[in-house]
C-alpha cells in the first residue's frame, strides 16, 4: 500500500479519467439519429447502441475494476484508456452498424477505468480528507456524464457524429498520458492472490459487510432515480406527451449543464462525512432529492423551475453517492477495488433499470408520473435507511475520523 497523497494535480487527472472515461457510455446518445440515417438501420436498432454500451460497461466493473488491487494501477489505468482510444477510433471511422456495435461494446468494457481510479484516489487520499477527494473525483465522473451530451450535440452540429468519437479518441489519449506521467504507483495490495480468487472475493465482500450490502440498496435506489430524471427529460423537453416545451436536439443537451452545476457542490458533502457526520450526511442527501422531485414536478410546466430542479436534484443525488462510497471504502483499505465492483455493478444496475422503467412510465402518463415513481422511490430509500440501515451507517472497522 502507497503512502503518497492525493495532490491537487492527482486529484484533478483523476477527475478527468474518471469524467472522460465515463462520458464515452453517451456521446452517440442524443446522435442516434443521426447515426441510424447514416448506416441505413431503423431508429429502434440504432438504440441498441445505448444498452449494448451499458453491458460492456457492467461487463468491465464484475471483470477488470477488481484487478485495481490486483494489478500496478498506474499502467492498468493508461492501458484501458489506450485501449479506449482504439475502441473509439474504429466507431468513427466503420461503415457498417455491426462493427460500430462490437466497437462499443469495447468502449463501454475500458470505461470501466473511471471506477478503478475512484478507488485509487481513495487509497492515496489522508484519512481526513478521504470524503472531499472521492468527492471530487466524483463530481468529474457525473460532470463528463452530463457534459458528454452537450458536447456531442456542439461537435455533431458543426462536423457529425463521427467527429464526436475522434474527438473523444484525443481527449481519452491525452488522459492516458497524464495519468501514467502524474499519478504515483499505486503497488499492489493483492499481491500472491490469483484472478479467480479476486473475483470470488467481491461475494465474500458481500456477505461479510452489512454496510456494503445496505449502500448497494441504496445506490441502486438513487442511480434509478437519475437516470429516470435523465432519460425522460429528453421526452419532456422535446414536447413528447403534451408537454408545453419544444426545443432542439442542441438546446435540450445544455440542461445538462444544470445538473452539472448541482453536481460541482456535492464535494461539500465528502468534507462533512470527513468530519464524522455520515449519518445526518446520509439522511440530509436523501430529503435533498426528494425536495428535487417535488421541484421537478412543477418544473414541468416552468421552465425556470425545471432548471433550478435539476440543480437541487443532481446534488442530492450526488451527495446521495458520495455518502455510500465515503461508507464502503472505510470497510477495508487493501480491497477498495473489489468494493467499488460490488457497490457499482449494483449503482449501475439501477441506472439500467431507471432508463428502461422511464420510458414505459412516460409513454404511459408523461412527466408526472415519472415524478410520482421517483418520488416514491425516494421514499423507499428513506425508509430503508431509517428503518433498518442507519445502525450501520458507519463501519465497524474503520470509523471516519472526527476534526
Amino acid at each position: 500500500m502507497t503512502t503518497a497523497t492525493a495532490t491537487r494535480a492527482v486529484v484533478l487527472v483523476f477527475a478527468l479519467a474518471a469524467g472522460s472515461s465515463a462520458g464515452c457510455l453517451y456521446y452517440l446518445q442524443p446522435l442516434l439519429h443521426e447515426v441510424a440515417a447514416d448506416l441505413a438501420v431503423s431508429t429502434a436498432t440504432a438504440a441498441l447502441l445505448v444498452s449494448t454500451a451499458q453491458i460492456g460497461y457492467l461487463c468491465g466493473l464484475a471483470l477488470l475494476v477488481p484487478l485495481g488491487d490486483f494489478l500496478e494501477r498506474r499502467r492498468m489505468v493508461p492501458a484501458l484508456l489506450a485501449a479506449s482510444v482504439l475502441a473509439l477510433l474504429v466507431s468513427a471511422f466503420t461503415p457498417i452498424f455491426p462493427l460500430l456495435l462490437a466497437s462499443v461494446f469495447a468502449t463501454g468494457v475500458t470505461a470501466s477505468a473511471a471506477q478503478v481510479v475512484v478507488p485509487w484516489a481513495s487509497a492515496l487520499a489522508e484519512p481526513e480528507r478521504r470524503g472531499e477527494v472521492v468527492g471530487a473525483v466524483m463530481s468529474g465522473l457525473l460532470l463528463g456524464i452530463l457534459l458528454s451530451r452537450v458536447l456531442a450535440g456542439a461537435v455533431a452540429e458543426v462536423a457529425g457524429w463521427r467527429a464526436v468519437l475522434l474527438v473523444a479518441a484525443g481527449l481519452q489519449l491525452a488522459t492516458a498520458l497524464a495519468v501514467y506521467r502524474l499519478a504515483p504507483a499505486s503497488g499492489r495490495a493483492a499481491d500472491g492472490e490469483r484472478y479467480r480468487e479476486v473475483l470470488g472475493s467481491v461475494l465474500a465482500l458481500i456477505r461479510r459487510h452489512p454496510v456494503l450490502r445496505h449502500r448497494m440498496i441504496l445506490g441502486f435506489l438513487s442511480m434509478a432515480c437519475f437516470s429516470a430524471v435523465w432519460t425522460a427529460l429528453a421526452f419532456l423537453l422535446s414536447g413528447a406527451h403534451g408537454s408545453p416545451y419544444h426545443y432542439p436536439e442542441f438546446v435540450i443537451g445544455l440542461f445538462g449543464l444544470a445538473g452539472a452545476a448541482g453536481a460541482l457542490g456535492a464535494p461539500v458533502v465528502g468534507r462533512l462525512a470527513d468530519r464524522g457526520n455520515l449519518r445526518a450526511v446520509t439522511t440530509g442527501v436523501w430529503l435533498t432529492v426528494l425536495a428535487g422531485w417535488a421541484l421537478l414536478a412543477w418544473g414541468g410546466q416552468q421552465v425556470l423551475v425545471l432548471i433550478v430542479a435539476l440543480l437541487v436534484f443532481d446534488f442530492g443525488i450526488q451527495g446521495v453517492q458520495l455518502a455510500n462510497q465515503n461508507a464502503v471504502y472505510a470497510l477495508d483499505p487493501a480491497v477498495r477495488s473489489r468494493l467499488t465492483t460490488a457497490y457499482m455493478v449494483t449503482y449501475f444496475a439501477g441506472g439500467v433499470a431507471g432508463s428502461t422503467a422511464a420510458g414505459l412510465a412516460y409513454q404511459a402518463g408523461g412527466w408526472p408520473l415519472i415524478c410520482a415513481l421517483g418520488a416514491a422511490t425516494t421514499l423507499l430509500g428513506i425508509a430503508l435507511w431509517a428503518g433498518l440501515f442507519a445502525r450501520h451507517a458507519v463501519p465497524a472497522r474503520e470509523p471516519v475520523p472526527a476534526r
